[in-house]
């Protein structure tokens, strides 16, 4: 693993620098640090930011220029992203076309649909959520039951789906439906792209433990797609979708990791404020919660270098996944623990601070992108050969 940038990323590195300083002022100042991949907070000022990214071509980086891409390089995407996390600027609004479904339909779509879809995906102009998790087969896909009968030149989509992050501000949903209902669990499930302003289609939003609306859930009743919006082959979507879910489970989740450097920095300031930092066993804790950080910090190179050698992200992406969101939930209750009772003491409203929403918020990161319980599995028989 060299750490160092070559002359051309160095080159580019100065470039999104200077580009930032340039721009990161006004409202997107006051905004900086703001939202996240699952976070729906200051949803405007995030869009109106997403949108000066893509007029400049910083986002999308590696995607070819057709598609309203730059058609940079794997090392340029990851150096946008670090220096973007590393200025605090607000974090975009549609992560789940630009991040998730994007690369999954320029590996696996057509080019029909890449043409059809990604130009509007890179200028933000439409905006996408998944369908993957169902009630009662959440992280286990291949159980999912909602159902697609071909009729004619359509498709007839029939279930639900639950915790579709931002569903009520999508435009388009992909979605794993059961095309056959006859295959074995892994098999008979296709992708398809579903119109989300239709009679057939009923989102929801879910209110969440920490107040937020971001996931909703959502019943589709006879809804009605075109029969040639299938990403990748007719009853191949296990594989479509498992490229998906990689690429969640490390690049769309990298910024974590500076999101997390930030927050843990804010709580040792407050508690030296306090003078909670002068008991060895506070600094015990905070310095466990350090080393936890640089834990994830290195496990990311780790795999930005396999992900640069290879193109493709493997099972080690379950490793990050446990640890990040293990590490996340942890440093949320130690902050409960070192704040003392006056972390108990919500603001107006429910108003959270950041250490209150991030306890909270921390809960559910163990459970998206794949329960820990399965990445536990996926470890054990996958990477560990031990029997399942």
């Amino acid at each position: 693993m060299d750490l160092r940038d070559t002359p051309a990323e160095a080159e580019f590195r100065a470039e999104v620098r200077q580009w930032l300083a340039e721009n990161l002022v006004g409202e997107f100042a006051a905004a900086r640090g703001v939202g996240g991949p699952a976070d729906p907070v200051h949803w405007e000022v995030r869009l109106a930011w997403e949108r000066k990214l893509a007029e400049a071509k910083l986002l999308n980086i590696s995607w070819p220029t057709e598609y309203g891409g730059r058609g940079g390089t794997l090392a340029q995407e990851i150096v946008f992203l670090q220096e973007h996390a590393t200025a605090a600027a607000p974090y975009w609004v549609g992560t789940q076309g630009r991040d998730l479904f994007g690369p999954t339909l320029l590996h696996h779509g057509s080019d029909e649909l890449k043409a059809r879809f990604l130009p509007k995906i890179t200028a933000a102009e439409e905006f996408w959520a998944q369908g993957f998790s169902e009630p009662g087969s959440g992280s286990d896909l291949a159980s999912l039951r909602t159902k697609a009968v071909r009729d004619g030149d359509e498709w007839v989509i029939n279930g639900q789906k639950i915790w579709t992050t931002f569903g009520a501000y999508a435009d388009w949903l992909y979605v794993l439906c059961r095309t056959d209902p006859d295959a074995p669990a892994h098999r008979g499930i296709s992708m398809l792209l579903i119109p989300a302003d239709q009679p057939g289609v009923d989102i929801r939003p879910i209110q969440t433990l920490a107040g937020t609306m971001e996931f909703c859930e959502v019943f589709f009743s006879d809804a009605r797609t075109k029969a040639d919006l299938v990403v990748g082959p007719l009853n191949g979507g296990w594989k479509v979708a498992m490229g998906t879910v990689g690429s969640e489970r490390l690049l769309t989740t990298l910024p974590y990791q500076y999101m997390f450097e930030r927050e843990l920095r804010d709580l040792i300031a407050v508690l030296k404020d306090r003078g909670r930092t002068k008991d060895p066993l506070v600094r015990q804790k905070l310095a466990e919660a350090w080393i936890g950080l640089e834990v994830i910090r290195y496990t990311n190179m780790r795999m930005i270098t396999s992900l640069m050698r290879t193109g493709t992200l493997n099972e080690e992406s379950s490793i990050s996944k446990l640890q990040w969101s293990e590490w996340h939930r942890s440093l949320g209750e130690l902050e409960m623990l070192l704040l003392g009772p006056a972390a108990e003491v919500v603001g107006e409203d429910y108003g959270l601070d950041l250490f209150q929403n991030s306890f909270l918020t921390s809960r559910a990161e163990t459970i998206y992108g794949g329960a820990n319980q399965i990445q536990r599995s996926i470890v054990g028989e996958r990477i560990l050969g031990l029997p399942r």
